[in-house]
């Protein structure tokens, strides 16, 4: 017992330590009615059992989050998801949303972008700047970032087959602002395992892709060390329809993945793992996603310092982006929307996210009007500001729901992975299609129980109204598509040509070697080659996979 109690005053020793460099918001903090709120709480007996399963805030397993102070030191970073039409306009939201209080972007580009395709390719032909915002050179990442110091916010972007190439982009246009690489924040999507298992936008093949994502690990490391260099996603997963057990295990199970890729192209485990980063939906089962988010902590700190062995404790922390879930937002009684958004954004910070997305009230119709975009970061706002959750570490912590809740996620998740380690990994796995159905099964289950009433969805099949008003959507301007295709042709008959076919030529050379291809890709974009060019010269050389 006293060496329990010895651990929980080491705890607080260290706390006392971090609190030099990194004071919390406020000398106390108080409710309402003047009670002290304690920086985190504990059962009256800690045993070696509540050590090793839940612990304390900050250190393994990281149960109750990866921060000894959580919100208390510092607010979730909060992003709102924006891209459309051209990057002009786009950089417009976004310097209304930091106007607004934002503390980061996250960046929506269109389904062109996505895919390696110019928005003059005829594979682009009435969808581009549709989804997100069309980048195709770096002129336009500079207009995308005109006016913000890309020293001063953090830089989420949706991106994953072409990631090198936007990455690229991303750190050109640091470079022409004078930023230093070792200044630039952000995260990069990056996760082509969930593309061939819930999205679809994936290029090549997977061993192409994942030699791809290694380069991307070991050039950040080396150059842009504060980068996470991916975001690995549960967030489409379980839009695809996936229950949260399997966004848990299918997610973790693609991380596993890509640690054993970085490995095997020789990186040291510690060197790389700090910058990984997770991705996850906020759906609507309130309790069961904050038992999810603390169940994914617990697990990976497991796999990382158990499985890879690796020795830092930045290593085995969990660092996950939270969505709120758009595949729950209904066309029917959109303001409804509101509420669903809010319950879910407080689950995600209740379960210790260190970055939230919340979505308009009417996505499920249009890209958001900018009062949507405002409501939902008022949103966030409100539960950092006015309900007292970011006061204290985990609140839930020792809820006996919550807590058995927490286990009983992990050890069905275990199981999942167990099966895909069988079957040889997540890339076999993928290969063999097994996520996929297992997917597709549970959204079929989920479908029948909404065409039977036994799950209910407000508004759509309980509690309708009849003729529903229409409300005032986004409309993009769709002239921008002429002007976007005219600077393309002017781009490239300005540019260097000689200059820009030569570092593609080194890039195919590159691809059917073992060199690190982000060097050449920045090479490239430097010199304004497109998205489409890049991609199509790996094309070349690693082909299309047809899944």
């Amino acid at each position: 017992m006293e060496e329990e109690k010895s651990e929980l005053r080491k705890w607080l020793e260290s706390i006392e330590k971090e609190l030099i460099n990194r004071p919390e918001r406020e000398k106390t903090f108080h409710t309402s009615s003047n009670i002290t709120v304690n920086r985190s709480h504990f059962p009256s007996k800690i045993d070696s059992a509540y050590i090793d399963k839940i612990g304390f805030p900050g250190e393994f397993p990281y149960t109750r989050g990866i921060r000894g102070t959580m919100y208390r030191g510092k607010h979730w970073t909060m992003r709102q998801y924006a891209g459309f039409g051209s990057a002009k306009e786009t950089n417009k939201r976004f310097r209304y949303l930091l106007d607004q209080g934002q503390t980061g972007l996250s960046v929506a580009f269109d389904l062109p972008t996505q895919i390696g395709y110019d928005s003059d390719d005829p594979m682009a032909l009435g969808e581009v700047g549709k989804v997100g915002v069309a980048i195709d050179s770096l002129e336009d990442m500079e207009m995308l970032f005109d006016q913000i110091s890309l020293n001063q916010v953090s830089t989420s972007m949706t991106i994953n087959a072409p990631a090198a190439v936007l990455l690229a982009m991303y750190i050109a246009v640091a470079e022409k602002q004078g930023v230093p690489t070792e200044e630039i924040q952000g995260t990069i999507q990056n996760d082509i395992l969930k593309e061939y298992i819930a999205r679809g936008t994936y290029i090549y093949p997977p061993k192409a892709s994942m030699r791809l994502i290694t380069d991307i690990f070991a050039y950040c490391s080396e150059n842009v060390p504060a980068f996470n260099t991916i975001s690995i996603s549960g967030y489409h997963i379980r839009e695809a329809g996936s229950t949260a057990v399997q966004e848990l295990a299918f997610t973790l199970a693609n991380g596993i993945a890509y640690v054993e890729a970085a490995i095997a192209a020789g990186l040291d485990v510690d060197r790389f793992a700090p910058r990984l980063a997770f991705f996850f939906n906020g759906h609507n089962g309130f309790f069961e996603e904050i038992a999810k988010f603390r169940a994914a902590r617990r697990m990976w700190a497991n796999i990382m310092r158990n499985r890879f062995h690796a020795k830092k404790p930045k290593s085995w922390q969990l660092r996950f982006h939270t969505q709120v879930a758009g595949s729950t937002l209904t066309a029917q009684q959109p303001e409804n929307n509101v509420v669903r958004v809010a319950l879910q954004a407080l689950a995600a910070v209740l379960g210790g996210t260190q970055s939230l997305h919340t979505n308009g009230k009417d996505e499920a119709l249009s890209l958001p009007t900018e009062e949507s975009a405002r409501i939902a970061l008022r949103t966030q706002q409100i539960i950092a500001h006015e309900t007292g959750v970011s006061d204290t570490v985990d609140p839930l912590g020792g809820s006996y729901f919550i807590e058995a809740l927490t286990d009983d996620l992990e050890r069905e998740a275990q199981k999942y992975i167990k099966q895909i380690d069988e079957m040889g990994g997540a890339v076999a796995a993928v290969e063999k299609q097994y996520m996929q159905r297992e997917i597709h099964r549970a959204a079929y289950d989920t479908q029948k129980r909404l065409e039977n009433q036994e799950d209910i969805v407000v508004g759509v099949n309980k509690f309708q109204v009849g003729d529903e008003q229409q409300p005032d959507l986004m409309k993009v301007d769709e002239a921008f598509v002429e002007a976007q295709l005219k600077r393309l042709t002017a781009i490239r008959n300005r540019r260097n040509e000689k200059k820009v076919q030569e570092l593609l030529g080194q890039l195919r050379l590159a691809a059917r070697g073992t060199d690190n291809l982000m060097n050449v890709i920045i090479e490239a974009v430097k010199e304004y080659a497109t998205v489409g060019e890049i991609c199509h010269a790996l094309r070349d050389v690693f082909g299309e996979y047809q899944g």
